[in-house]
């Protein structure tokens, strides 16, 4: 059998604004529109799609990396600095600092328009861990 991932889920309090976000901020692209008021929509970023849809409901504290069940997406950069200071010209505040990442190099957290947990990894040119995609 041969698996590979297609999409991750985000429900969101206003699907049009966080697919708005993950557009602006980091280059998404929508690849699929339901039309609907509110939308379901496909977006996609690197080789990675995302559903974004209407959620029922907010998850209490989702900013807390420690929970149960995903918790956080991880973009890899070349550099933690150009990527912050690109993602700072879009309105983003870090309010954590750099520290070190499991597998070698750092990550830098953040949050989406919603509220829910990315972070930026930079391995280093000899690590062990192959770039994906």
């Amino acid at each position: 059998m041969k698996i590979s991932v297609e999409h991750i889920a985000i429900p969101a309090a206003d699907p049009v604004a966080l697919k708005n976000w993950y557009e602006r901020v980091l280059g998404a692209r929508e690849v699929f529109n339901n039309g609907q008021t509110p939308p379901t929509c496909l977006i996609s970023l690197g080789s990675v799609w995302f559903e974004i849809y209407q959620a029922d409901a907010p998850l209490p504290e989702r900013g807390n990396n420690k929970l149960q069940g995903f918790r956080h997406l991880a973009l890899r950069v070349d550099s933690l600095d150009a990527a912050k200071a690109e993602l700072e010209a879009h309105g983003v505040k870090f309010t954590e600092t750099v520290r070190p990442a499991a597998g070698g190099g750092n990550v830098l957290f953040f949050a989406d328009g919603e509220g829910n947990l990315l972070h930026f990894v930079e391995r280093p040119a000899d690590s062990a861990l192959p770039k994906l995609g």
